[in-house]
This record gives structure tokens, C-alpha cells and sequence, in this order.
């Protein structure tokens, strides 16, 4: 199911780095970047991750969260989060729930195989709840900045 702006999102409950939980219940309030990465500690996750850490200053004074989310577990997380002195928490979704609600969980094709995995997607979750904006099939060069621009004007 595609997300569409304007339309709340879907909410969730996810275990994340630092033994915490997030919930979108949690985040209202404040405007959330939700970037959804396939794989912790690989060259364009690694890349996402950095860039959003480089630019974690501006999207705080933007009054954003950014929260990463995969399907990996929390101990991956950590382990990455700390290798890259990442300062933004990073959600699990094993059971892979959320990341179907958002239409991320999709089949993809590799030399040929078809498998399931994550499509490199963000999203924009305004204020109260809603969809301001998506991403689809991210290109991860340039991507945070832009993310970050948007954020800026809601």
C-alpha cells in the first residue's frame, strides 16, 4: 500500500537503539523523519546514516526527529549506531509489521532472483500525525539535505 500525503500515518511500536521504544503515539508533537534502509553497516545504509548524522544539528533546530528503521535486530543496531557515532535512534522491525504498513516491505530482483526487502524510502510525518511528504526508492547522494529542506518549511 503506497503512502499518500495528507493521510495519517500508520502508527507503530518498535523496539530501538539505547533499550528504548519509539511509537508515532510518542512523536506527536514534533515533525519525524522516518528513513527506511535494508541493511545495517552496508556502503548506501552507511552512507544514509551518515548523512543524516552530519545534518542531525539542523534537523533538530527544525524541531524534526529522524529515526532510522530496519528490519535488523536491536543488536545490529547498537553495534552500528555505535561504530558510526550515530546520535539519532535506530528501530527494528523483525516481524516486519511497520514496514509493511508502509508499503516497504516489497519484492525486489537481484541478477535475476526475486527476493523481499526494503525499498530505500523516507518519510515526512508532520506535526499531527499526518504524511507530508515521501520518498520513494531514495537515491542516497543529496538525500538528507533534501529531506532537510522540506522539513524545514512545515
Amino acid at each position: 500500500m503506497a503512502l499518500t500525503p495528507g493521510t495519517q500515518a500508520p502508527a507503530f511500536s518498535l523496539p530501538a537503539t539505547g533499550g528504548k521504544d519509539i511509537s508515532l503515539e510518542s512523536l506527536k508533537g514534533k515533525k519525524v523523519v522516518l528513513y527506511f534502509y535494508p541493511k545495517d553497516d552496508t556502503s548506501g545504509c552507511t552512507l544514509e546514516a551518515q548523512n543524516f548524522q552530519a545534518l542531525r544539528k539542523e534537523f533538530e533546530a527544525a524541531d524534526t526527529e529522524v529515526i532510522g528503521v530496519s528490519p535488523d535486530p536491536v543488536k545490529s543496531h547498537d553495534k552500528f549506531r555505535t561504530k558510526y557515532d550515530l546520535e539519532f535512534p535506530l528501530a527494528s522491525d523483525e516481524e516486519k509489521n511497520m514496514l509493511e504498513a508502509y508499503g516497504v516491505w516489497v519484492e525486489k530482483s537481484m541478477y535475476g532472483r526475486k527476493y523481499m526487502g526494503v525499498e530505500r524510502t523516507t518519510v515526512l510525518i508532520d506535526r499531527d500525525g499526518t504524511i507530508a511528504k515521501v520518498w520513494n526508492k531514495v537515491k542516497v547522494p543529496g538525500h538528507a539535505e533534501e529531506v532537510l529542506a522540506t522539513a524545514r518549511t512545515l
